[in-house]
């Protein structure tokens, strides 16, 4: 099925809403503790869970509305889901954590394995809407592997070594920018590969 196009500033809300949603949610109850079924939860725990609804919610309104869905999409709704319902039943908001070094080790993993292959899987995945040389893939593939791999062993050192509150602001903000600029920059050093898309004007034959 062809995905439809949809307002990009929609999308955007749809795909960032529930992460800002979360920091927000957070950050009002981040010192607050609730009592359910005579449990206590902390602020923490209480967010990632409220997480869950809207997340599902967004990608469900991305499919209904483009007809399609990203690899990557349902891949972290599932992280998503399964480390939220471990964290809420053991009380642990170590879990959740741990899902987003599990979301970019994966990626990392995945790439990794298909350079073994001498295959780019970003290709594959994202060749119509980036053309470029297969020479070109391979390159931002093996740089794109080594950024996933960075960025879930920064996860692991956050989490382990700094405040709940930091890395709460550090998985919104700050690791979601470094991999949006280290993409704009890398495909820009390899713009020389991307291929330019055909002008129709100069394929017209000249008129007699």
């Amino acid at each position: 099925m062809a995905e439809r196009r949809i307002n990009p500033i929609l999308k955007q809300v749809l795909e960032l809403g529930p992460t800002i949603l979360f920091f927000v949610i957070y950050m009002w109850i981040k010192d607050d503790s609730f009592r359910i079924a005579g449990t206590d939860y902390s602020g923490f725990i209480i967010a990632a869970l409220v997480l869950i609804p809207i997340l599902l919610i967004s990608i469900a309104a991305l499919w209904a509305l483009t007809g399609k869905l990203s690899r990557m999409q349902i891949f972290t709704g599932l992280a998503v889901l399964f480390f939220g319902a471990l964290t809420a039943w053991f009380n642990d908001e170590r879990f959740f954590k741990m899902k987003t070094t599990l979301v970019y080790g994966s990626f990392a993993l995945l790439l990794g394995i298909g350079l073994l292959r001498g295959r780019s899987y970003l290709q594959f995945v994202l060749s119509e809407a980036l053309p470029m040389q297969p020479e070109g893939w391979m390159i931002l593939t093996r740089r794109l592997t080594l950024g996933f791999a960075l960025l879930a062993v920064a996860n692991e050192v956050v989490w382990r070594t700094q405040s709940t509150e930091l890395w709460v602001k550090l998985e919104t903000f700050a690791f979601p920018i470094a991999l949006f600029l280290f993409l704009v920059l890398q495909i820009s050093a390899l713009s020389r590969y991307v291929i330019e898309p055909a002008d129709p004007a100069k394929d017209k034959p000249p008129q007699g």
